[in-house]
């Protein structure tokens, strides 16, 4: 088969990394890509917010199969385009990337088929929502309502602290995804991170996962796209994963094919397990980023195989397995991220890749012949292990064997599951 992987970053070279070992893969494109996912593949430099330059380039190779990375592409209703040309797509048409796209389409979807999350109000204004704010009290939550990188979810401790997030939103600090806002009850627990393929008719479950989105050790500091994962999550349990699944994810499914938006691709579930079981906190509709390098680094599954059966409407045929052992990543970002960061800072050296030690490129570029950061997560180091304290140890094994004078990461990735271990 040929396939095009749209994207360039961790995520990317990880499902590039796992679809260069399908036995189904004739040709492999990705489009932009990065100097570590050229190992897999052949770069393509197309611009993906042209619909029709992407068109033709399929038309043109003869592409099998299309596999959407981000999501900004889904949103933005790439994949609706080359299903109208009739490509065959894994991820979900532009009506149904509204999970995503808009937080308050998720709510509402939550409210109307009795699915668990935070109770909430939608503001288009400032002074409405700083009310509901001063009603509610604090701790409590506030959200962008539309894409804002990860970065547009504050919680506020204090009723000061929400009412400046409302203030950020509506003055423009995330552009049009501010032009909403949802407030949302604070849910106490720990999160947890659930992936699960669904073709519209069938869901599959696929693994949880762990993420870090705070910049420093002990979650400290401001939030972050994720500096780190690991998967599978101590946290959900096989009981936890079936109530999540019942309560959750085939709600969600049925409920947007009868809203007119069947959803195809993959469901990635933010959760808070909290004394009542999972609830919502919000959906993706793309693989995490980092989450998406652990799940690929324990997938024993043809992952091209999966997705296929995901398009074509036969997930009823089909199974996953994984591997037993913990996949724990860390991310190496830019000094300054998330804020302003220098870009084009020499890589010097990279741990090299073995069995159970993987490094994904997620910021990186060539410049003249030599590997530079060009992004603020930059590389992403990721190992395997029989516990999260052996997966912990090799990965930070790793990133001492990496030169990157300009570099930094958490120490402390997968400290939770580290603690559990040792209880």
């Amino acid at each position: 088969m040929k396939v095009l992987l749209i994207g360039s970053g961790g995520r990317e070279h990880a499902l590039a990394w796992k679809l260069a070992q399908s036995p189904l893969l004739g040709k492999l494109y990705v489009a932009p890509g990065n100097p570590g996912i050229a190992d897999h593949a052949e770069l393509v430099a197309l611009d993906v917010d042209d619909h029709g330059s992407v068109v033709a380039f399929c038309k043109d190779k003869a592409i099998d199969f299309v596999v959407f990375g981000p999501e900004a592409p889904l949103v933005a209703g790439l994949s609706d385009v080359l299903r109208s040309e009739g490509f065959l797509c894994f991820g979900p048409s532009q009506a149904a990337a509204q999970l995503e796209g808009s937080k308050g389409f998720t709510k509402d979807l939550c409210a109307r088929f009795s699915i668990p999350t935070g109770a909430y109000q939608r503001f288009n204004n400032a002074p409405k929502a700083k009310a509901y704010v001063r009603a509610q009290g604090a701790p409590i939550v506030v959200k962008a309502d539309g894409l804002a990188a990860g970065k547009g979810v504050t919680v506020a401790m204090t009723v000061e602290e929400a009412c400046a997030a409302i203030d950020d939103c509506f003055e423009g600090a995330f552009g049009a995804a501010g032009a909403e806002v949802v407030v949302e009850a604070f849910l106490d627990g720990e999160e947890a991170s659930f992936f699960a393929l669904c073709d519209g008719k069938t869901a599959l479950a696929l693994a949880s996962a762990q993420d870090h989105k705070r910049v420093g050790d002990g979650d400290t500091g401001p939030n972050t796209g994720g500096m780190g994962a690991y998967s599978p999550a101590p946290v959900m349990t096989p009981e936890l994963v079936e109530r999540t699944m019942k309560d959750i994810i085939e709600p969600s499914m049925r409920g947007m094919a009868e809203m007119g938006h069947p959803f195809s691709g993959v469901f990635f579930a933010g959760l808070m397990i909290t004394d009542k079981g999972p609830e919502l906190i919000e959906y993706n509709v793309r693989f995490g980023d980092p989450e998406c390098q652990v799940l690929m680094m324990r997938m024993k599954s043809d992952l091209l195989a999966l997705l296929l059966a995901t398009a074509k409407g036969e997930l009823d045929r089909a199974q996953v397995e994984w591997r037993d052992e913990t996949a724990l990543t860390v991310v190496m970002a830019s000094k300054g991220y998330p804020g302003a960061y220098d870009k084009g800072t020499p890589i010097e050296a990279l741990p090299e890749n073995t069995a159970d030690l993987h490094v994904f490129h997620a910021g990186t570029a060539l410049k003249d012949g030599h590997l530079v950061a060009t992004g603020g997560r930059v590389l992403n180091v990721t190992a395997l292990g029989d516990s999260v304290s052996e997966a912990q140890s090799k990965a930070y094994r790793g990133i001492d064997d990496l030169r990157w004078d300009n570099g930094f990461c958490r120490r402390d990735i997968g400290w939770r599951a580290v603690a559990r271990e040792r209880d």
